[in-house]
């Protein structure tokens, strides 16, 4: 305990060491970590000279031996020169960036004789923990103060820190080797709960402050309880009489854990109230934005102070309830298992907080390149706002790792009763690329309907310190999130407002003129009127627009009443909660085999079609064929989007393997239906091969009923008019379609060439090359004299 960097390498380099590994601990480490499965790494942390790591080698393991003493490993490098199989890092792991460290993780993670001089050591093993395999180990080797003498006892764990420790892990195991007590773990954590202390609060104590305060890494400091309901808590306790909250928070922040910080930097952001055991309980939270000092020596009620990653708040154990409420005010949603309360927000000009993990800004960087060289961001403000907003902040329940995945995945943030997402962090490259075309210069003001806070502080960011930003949500904890998030990262210029996202902005919101743009950020069956009404004559809106169920973030700009599609990108964001929202109509077909579901919300006649589904099936081949990796969203669309007159679009979901339809299980195929007669479009595996380029499919349709055939047949004409007209020769590149969006009501007459989509608030013309071409197909021409000419 209070051992430096520089105190630990000269120990090492005065020729000191630590106790040798004993038979049992070998015999131990060997029965739960041998052999190394293939390619098996392991990860020494405290590694000393280097003892340990090289038997793991004997195991079969790769490995790599880290300690933060260069002292150390100077010897380690000497000592074991001829040993292969070992890597040396000097690391911090309790601060530093572990980008040095295998990517693919650990199989085996050893502590050895370390643990108790580190000064956060539950929060380090939840950190270490995240870097094993699904079925690797976290072993803990330590010495307990039953078998160390007293002089000694600051390097030994008592049973109540050995608790602490195994507390966050299920499944967690115990044993003894040479008097050392050798904890096993695991990578899953045990769920933690609130709770509440076995006595009742006093009455004088019901009025109380609880300090919330942050390291330069953005982490919590909590300190763990002693006593029968052991939990981590807050800084926190009564306020005196003739005292504000924000002094008794600064008061007991210094009392219990010597830290110190000045009035002014304690904020309240909001009271608490609730009831324990019929005493009402009143608790102020105080953000402290600013402190000095160390952590020193724990009161007696205490065992230790750390700092914890805001990640693992709801894997650390068991937390105090009062302090699980209090971190769910100041982070919304950081712990959705928390005992309810009731919350005053106080209206209070929030303070920024800095403070990042060392490895923020390297994972930042790295998503931002990712997106770049994607060809999302390709103007300088996009990029800039990319590498200089906290992403990780706005998902303060996501490691890092997650938050800053450049990939196709976004950051969930809460899910339903079912388990389907309904807010989220949407990805990185799909923000960007439609923020790109929104096309914002300095100053513009901006609309976002549907908030979060992440992408607001991207808008702004790029609108730069003259533009303006209003953001709405219809949910108030998305709303409280936002205003939170959006406080704690020191972004201005954005208004939150609570608010159904289809109403468009306040009255008042509103800039003289209209909005330079807007973006719509959830799935969108329809466009509200409010959204083109606010819009500046020229200014751009992007939204996600289902279109036959198939989603496209597509770039609309304003002329007069009419909105004209400048880009299309394939997409997909979590579903409208507005007052537009759309129920799709469904039948269920073959009991629950099959499901169509009418995508443009009219449903159809079905009767007659399970009769058919039971009759014979008829294929058509197209003769079109693909390759692996291929992108057919384009056909999807074209298919959706070319319905002949009297047909109705679907898509077909399978709900089994085997069944009547090729359609493998929770897959679905765009479909047409006639009455009694359906067709579906599949791609079929046509060839094999051990390499990707080796496969091939082709598109088949398949028909069902009197008038099966022909509808296959429009099918194939789709598949080889899209084959022709829209799909590249490189298979990368797809044509889109022209779109233009007109009100609601507006005649036919004043309607361009084209198919037109209506929907209840606007009328939709598509227009796609080659759609002549499919004319000439049979169930075409049954409607052929009320098709408009040129279409």
């Amino acid at each position: 305990m209070g051992y430096t960097r520089t105190d630990w390498s000269e120990h090492y380099s005065d020729g000191h060491g630590f106790r040798r590994l004993g038979d049992e601990e070998k015999h131990l480490l060997a029965e739960y970590a041998a052999p190394a499965p293939d390619g098996g790494r392991a990860l020494d942390i405290g590694c000393g000279t280097g003892e340990l790591s090289v038997y793991l080698t004997s195991l079969g393991y790769t490995v790599d031996g880290v300690d933060f003493a260069e002292g150390a490993l100077e010897r380690a490098r000497a000592e074991h020169a001829e040993t292969p199989g070992v890597r040396w890092l000097c690391l911090d792991v309790e601060n530093d960036d572990l980008e040095p460290l295998a990517e693919e993780g650990y199989g085996l993670i050893t502590v050895r004789l370390a643990i108790a001089f580190l000064s956060n050591p539950t929060a380090t093993l939840l950190r270490l923990a995240e870097l094993l395999t699904a079925d690797g180990r976290l072993v803990v080797i330590t010495p307990t103060t039953a078998h160390t003498p007293a002089e000694r006892r600051h390097i030994a764990l008592d049973e109540g820190q050995l608790t602490v420790l195994t507390d966050p892990f299920d499944g967690a195991a115990r044993y003894t080797a040479d008097e050392l007590a050798v904890l096993v773990l695991g990578k899953k954590a045990r769920p933690g709960q609130a709770v509440e202390r076995t006595h009742p609060p006093a009455p004088r104590a019901v009025f109380g402050a609880a300090a919330v305060v942050t390291d330069d890494q953005g982490r919590v400091l909590l300190g763990r309880r002693l006593g029968r309901t052991p939990a981590w808590e807050l800084p926190a306790g009564r306020i005196e009489p003739g005292e504000t909250a924000a002094a008794a928070a600064v008061r007991e922040l210094g009392e219990e854990t010597g830290l110190s910080a000045r009035v002014g930097d304690a904020h309240v952001l909001a009271v608490l109230h609730d009831a324990r055991e019929s005493v009402t309980r009143v608790t102020a939270v105080v953000r402290i934005s600013a402190h000095t000092g160390t952590v020193g020596r724990p009161e007696e009620q205490f065992l230790r102070w750390e700092w914890h990653r805001l990640h693992t708040l709801s894997a650390i154990g068991d937390l105090f309830a009062p302090t699980a409420a209090a971190l769910n005010a100041v982070w919304p949603g950081i712990l959705p298992e928390a005992p309810p309360v009731i919350a005053y927000r106080v209206a209070a000009d929030e303070p920024a907080v800095p403070g990042e993990p060392a490895e923020a800004g390297r994972l930042r960087d790295a998503m931002a390149q990712t997106v770049v060289d994607g060809g999302w961001a390709l103007s300088p403000a996009v990029q800039q706002a990319l590498r200089a907003v906290p992403r990780h902040r706005f998902a303060p329940e996501a490691p890092l790792s997650t938050s800053y995945d450049g990939s196709d995945r976004a950051v969930v943030t809460r899910r339903d009763e079912t388990g389907t997402a309904i807010t989220s962090v949407s990805a990185a490259w799909l923000q960007a690329d439609m923020i790109e075309h929104l096309g914002l210069a300095p100053g513009a003001a901006v609309f976002e309907a549907g908030s979060g806070g992440y992408n607001a502080a991207l808008l702004a960011h790029v609108a730069g310190p003259d533009g303006r930003v209003v953001t709405a949500d219809i949910d108030r904890w998305v709303t409280d999130r936002t205003r939170r998030f959006l406080a704690e990262t020191g972004t201005g210029r954005v208004d939150v407002v609570e608010r159904d996202g289809s109403l468009g902005a306040p009255a008042p919101l509103v800039p003289r003129g209209g909005f330079d743009a807007s973006v719509i950020t959830y799935n969108c069956w329809d466009i509200a009127p409010a959204w083109r009404q606010q819009l500046a004559e020229g200014g751009r809106l992007v939204l996600p627009l289902e279109l036959g169920g198939y989603t496209r973030a597509i770039t609309f700009e304003r002329r007069g009443q009419v909105l004209h599609a400048r880009h299309l990108t394939y997409c997909g964001f979590v579903r409208d909660q507005s007052q537009q929202a759309r129920t799709i109509p469904v039948a269920s077909l073959l009991d629950g085999e099959l499901t169509l579901r009418f995508e443009h919300g009219t449903d159809t006649d079905t009767d007659g079609l399970e009769e058919a589904l039971r009759g014979p099936r008829r294929e058509v081949a197209t003769g079109v064929l693909m390759g692996p990796n291929v992108f057919f969203g384009s056909l999807q669309l074209y298919a959706a989007t070319t319905v002949p007159q009297g047909v109705t679009f679907g898509r077909l979901v399978a709900h089994t393997n085997a069944g009547v339809t090729n359609i493998a299980k929770d897959r679905d195929a765009p479909a047409i239906v006639d009455g009694p007669s359906l067709a579906y479009l599949t791609a079929v595996q046509i060839r094999d091969g051990e390499q990707p380029e080796d496969k091939q499919w082709e598109w088949f349709a398949y028909g069902f009923g009197n008038r099966g055939t022909q509808l296959a047949e429009h099918l194939v004409a789709t598949v080889r008019a899209w084959d022709r007209h829209v799909r590249a020769e490189d298979n990368d590149q797809h044509v889109d379609p022209v779109l233009t969006v007109f009100p609601a009501g507006t005649p036919d007459d004043q309607l361009p060439a084209g198919d037109v989509l209506d929907k209840e608030n606007c009328r939709l013309v598509v227009r796609w090359p080659g759609r002549d071409a499919l004319l000439e197909c049979p169930v075409e021409q049954r409607a052929a004299d009320a098709v408009p000419e040129g279409v």
